[in-house]
């Protein structure tokens, strides 16, 4: 046979290797598309799960911290009330004290006094004009102020007695220890 006669094979077989490359090139891009958009895909839904679950967390803590906002609140609230109580009783004995009226008893308000009763007497206040007795001669009403409150605030017996000896320089502080405080037992 001629050349020319035989038939020309090399060439469909170049075209057809060809449209098979091509094929496989386009196949490849195909996957790699679908590829992409996969992993983009799990990329968002995996964004969508990590921002609701920081949702959630930010969620909880301001429920928690709302909470304990709250709580503090109410605490502050109350100790406000329970320090205004605090003042008008206090006012209260400062007003008795200075009118000369006795402060037996717990009628000023506080529920939880009345069981144990108060450990505090009145002093008897010093007349215009009246001659001091041997008890009261160099006690100023100043001293018994002091001591007075002292103990309101919680002084001990020996803490009153060496404020006034030292700030008022009396000697027998008894009279008005026993006055404020009741008798030594």
């Amino acid at each position: 046979m001629k050349r020319r006669d035989r038939p020309a094979t090399p060439q469909p077989l170049a075209t057809s290797t060809a449209e098979r490359i091509g094929a496989i090139v386009e196949a490849a891009e195909r996957a790699a598309v679908a590829v992409i958009d996969d992993a983009e895909k799990q990329a968002r839904q995996h964004l969508d799960e990590a921002q609701a679950e920081a949702e959630r967390i930010v969620a909880d803590r301001l429920a928690s911290l709302t909470s304990l906002t709250d709580s503090l609140v109410a605490q502050a609230e109350s100790i406000k009330g329970e320090s205004e109580r605090l003042v008008a009783r206090l006012e209260e004995a400062k007003r008795r004290l200075a009118a000369g009226e006795e402060l037996e008893g717990p009628d000023l308000d506080d529920p939880g006094e009345s069981s144990r009763g108060s450990h505090l007497s009145a002093v008897e206040p010093l007349g215009d004009g009246a001659e001091a007795t041997g008890a009261d001669r160099g006690t100023p009403a100043g001293a018994r102020l002091l001591a007075t409150q002292m103990a309101v605030s919680g002084s001990s017996r020996e803490e009153i007695e060496a404020r006034l000896r030292t700030g008022f320089e009396i000697e027998d502080t008894a009279p008005i220890l026993d006055a404020i405080l009741g008798p030594e037992d």
